[in-house]
């Protein structure tokens, strides 16, 4: 290897682990499954291995006159291939609520980072981490400023003998902020509880805190459980 090829590899390699350190630094600030070191090490692998389907033509397709031996494109679809099995394994399904989809697309995402740098287009990998860091951070914050709607499973078990009317019971929801719909009931437990459950909509997460409380309160509640829906 030349000495003009061994700087450009280090450059690249360098590139990636700034690229996948930036987008793991913000992954790991907010506590997720996936951050520093895994974005770090994806971005780099795939560089590797982009470097080594790109050196591969240079030298040894070219000294062996057999073109296409190791064809790039087919090493970047190997890669994101291969890289879809280490973000499923950063999604998380807890009861009704699944977690992790922001962190897969972000190792899906600094992958192609990785590849591209490893292919040498520096230009488009540092457009691409800066609207990654941007999409993680910056559009969290602005999430956090906006109106939204957050949405939770909802059941409650009374004792059968005090059950609160399904008009009651959507009074308390009421109160507390929550809008409930396609509301459900039943006996449960052979027939000692009346269950009630339905998908709630509030614009505040802390409604369903409050709405725990005023639940807990309750003597005729024998269990309930709310569950808010994960990104």
């Amino acid at each position: 290897m030349a000495e003009g090829e061994f700087l450009s590899t280090i450059l690249r390699l360098t590139l990636a682990l700034v690229a996948g350190g930036l987008v793991g630094l913000e992954r790991s600030y907010h506590g997720r499954p996936a951050g520093f070191r895994e974005h770090t090490l994806v971005c780099i692998s795939s560089c590797m291995l982009m470097l080594l389907a790109d050196y591969h033509v240079i030298h040894v397709a070219a000294t062996t006159h057999r073109d296409g031996f190791l064809d790039p494109t087919r090493m970047a679809q190997g890669i994101m291939t291969g890289i879809g099995f280490l973000g499923a394994g950063a999604i998380v399904k807890e009861g009704f609520a699944i977690r992790g989809l922001t962190t897969a697309a972000s190792i899906w995402m600094i992958s192609a980072i990785g590849i591209m740098i490893g292919m040498g287009y520096y230009l488009a990998a540092g457009a691409a981490t800066f609207a990654t860091f941007n999409i993680n951070y910056v559009f969290r914050l602005i999430e956090g400023r906006m109106r939204l709607e957050f949405y939770a499973h909802f059941h409650v078990r009374l004792a059968r003998s005090e059950a609160l009317s399904e008009t009651d019971l959507r009074a308390v929801l009421t109160d507390c902020g929550c809008e409930p719909s396609g509301m459900s009931y039943g006996l449960v437990g052979e027939g000692r509880w009346f269950e009630y459950q339905a998908l709630i909509k509030t614009h505040d997460k802390d409604n369903l805190h409050r709405l725990a409380e005023r639940l807990s309160a309750k003597p005729c509640v024998c269990e309930f459980g709310i569950a808010p829906r994960g990104d």
